[in-house]
């Protein structure tokens, strides 16, 4: 007998469930029942003893729980809070130049030629599912200053199920490459009928960003703007800062009436508490309390600092001013879209800074991952929705199987002793190549899996996965039993 109707599940899991809390960077949890009702939500998390009691208060039998194998566990998906669709059709390559020149030689005639509709398309469909197969399901991307082929990537995320931010860029200064701009009026109209077309949208899970790129791109009549658009509108915030030494002199020169880089756009109403700025390699410590003050995040992209000579983010002081911080890939100066890769640099430019006794400790990986899960979902302001497993959140999440075929991950007797062992998921977090990664998006967990591949869940996504199929199609590239991912990972969300 059930006991009082409660809502329907569309799915219980048995098995390892790993994911950050705040009080612990890494909670790995054993033999666990994890509930997910029709709408993507977690009902219950608990322990499988709790089995019997848990299915007559939720009316499942136990021919409904699906049991992962020991070495299998779930993990909350990956959370890139900052990233350059456009810059993916050069990511890999052309990181031989600090930052204002790498701009100048690579990035803006790049950017340019995303005027070109079919260009755009075939890119922004390449970037999103490059990044879904990597892990992320969840991003912030920056556009180009074209609204309409800003609008068809948020389009083609929505198809795809990621959930994004999507920024149309604001630049009203260029001198280096002029025609890469746009006049502050038509930066702010436009930039007002993509808000509207994304609002009108109502995508439930792609919203808009206001993206002035960065202060030296913007005057301060456009950067008033953008902030007065944000505010009415009460939408998100995306730009960089303190990246490279360079670009802090040039903004102190340029914006001599401002005490600092921050009071550029503190001043302009830019940061607030939806607000993410990209870097932040040199704020003061005086900064980084107005930060604090105002709520506004930092993503750590450290591929990218690292590999246009950028400089260092001590992650150890924004965490001690208690500022938000995630981790992001920054393509295309960061070379690799993969947020794995963003965790081993993260934990590496930390050991640099130990080593050169900057700080008297490093990060740990459990830290670091917990930055690229819920650290990141806080700092874009989505920590009430994803980013672990607690009840009530949206059920997103990869399912990891090292054992696959094809991993790139060898596995020892020692490995796999008992349940999932730490080592197993360090080796996964170092280890993991996702370009041998295959995943399947489907809409229905129940059907049995094969001998190395299981069936992952996407929780309500059906309608999208039948866009996602015919994309895939109409390229002449859809395998329906080989998705777009790694053979050790598959995305698994609403």
């Amino acid at each position: 007998m059930c006991a009082a109707p409660m809502p329907p599940l569309a799915h219980v899991f048995r098995g390892t469930f790993i994911h950050s809390t705040w009080a612990n960077p890494m909670e790995v949890l054993r033999d666990h029942l994890l509930g997910v009702s029709d709408s993507g939500k977690i009902m219950f998390l608990e322990e499988a003893s709790q089995q019997e009691e848990l299915a007559k208060e939720w009316c499942f039998k136990p021919c409904e729980v699906r049991e992962l194998s020991n070495h299998e566990f779930f993990m909350p998906g990956l959370v890139d809070t900052h990233i350059h669709a456009p810059q993916y059709s050069f990511a890999g390559s052309n990181v031989d130049l600090p930052l204002l020149d790498w701009l100048t030689k690579y990035t803006f005639p790049t950017e340019l030629k995303f005027q070109n509709i079919d260009f755009a398309e075939e890119v922004y469909t390449r970037v999103v599912r490059r990044t879904l197969k990597n892990g992320t399901t969840t991003a912030c991307y920056f556009g180009t200053i074209h609204t309409d082929s800003s609008l068809l990537l948020a389009e083609i995320a929505d198809k795809f199920g990621q959930r994004a931010f999507v920024g149309k860029v604001c630049m009203d200064m260029n001198a280096t490459v002029p025609e890469y701009k746009e006049t502050t009026e038509a930066s702010i109209k436009e930039t007002e009928r993509f808000v509207s077309r994304m609002l009108q949208k109502n995508y439930s899970r792609v919203k808009p960003i206001v993206t002035p790129r960065f202060s030296l791109s913007c005057t301060d009549t456009l950067l008033n703007k953008l902030g007065s658009i944000a505010k009415i509108h009460n939408l998100h915030i995306q730009s960089h800062i303190s990246e490279n030494i360079s670009e802090v002199e040039a903004v102190k020169s340029l914006f001599y009436d401002y005490k600092n880089y921050t009071d550029v756009y503190d001043r302009n109403n830019l940061l607030t508490d939806k607000t993410v700025m990209a870097h932040g390699c040199y704020l003061s410590a005086e900064e980084l309390q107005v930060f604090k003050e105002r709520g506004a995040a930092i993503s750590h992209c450290p591929n990218s600092n690292l590999s246009l000579s950028s400089g260092f983010l001590n992650v150890l002081e924004v965490l001690k001013h208690e500022v938000k911080i995630g981790l992001g890939t920054d393509v295309a100066g960061g070379y690799s879209s993969s947020m794995l890769d963003a965790i081993r640099r993260a934990v590496m430019v930390s050991n640099i800074l130990l080593i050169n006794k900057i700080n008297e400790k490093s990060l740990t990986l459990k830290e670091v991952f917990r930055l690229a899960t819920l650290g990141g979902s806080q700092a874009l302001g989505l920590d009430k929705e994803i980013g672990n497993f607690e009840v009530g959140k949206e059920f997103d999440a990869l399912l990891i199987n090292p054992k696959a075929s094809d991993s790139p991950i060898d596995l020892f007797s020692g490995d796999l002793v008992g349940e999932t062992s730490e080592a197993v998921i360090q080796k996964f977090l170092y280890l993991d190549s996702v370009t041998d990664s295959k995943w399947k998006h489907a809409g229905d967990c129940s059907a049995e899996s094969s001998k190395n591949q299981l069936k992952p869940c996407s929780m309500a996504l059906k309608h999208q996965v039948k866009k996602l199929k015919m994309l895939n199609m109409e390229q002449g590239e859809f395998d329906p039993d080989q998705g777009a991912v790694s053979t050790c990972m598959k995305t698994c969300f609403k």
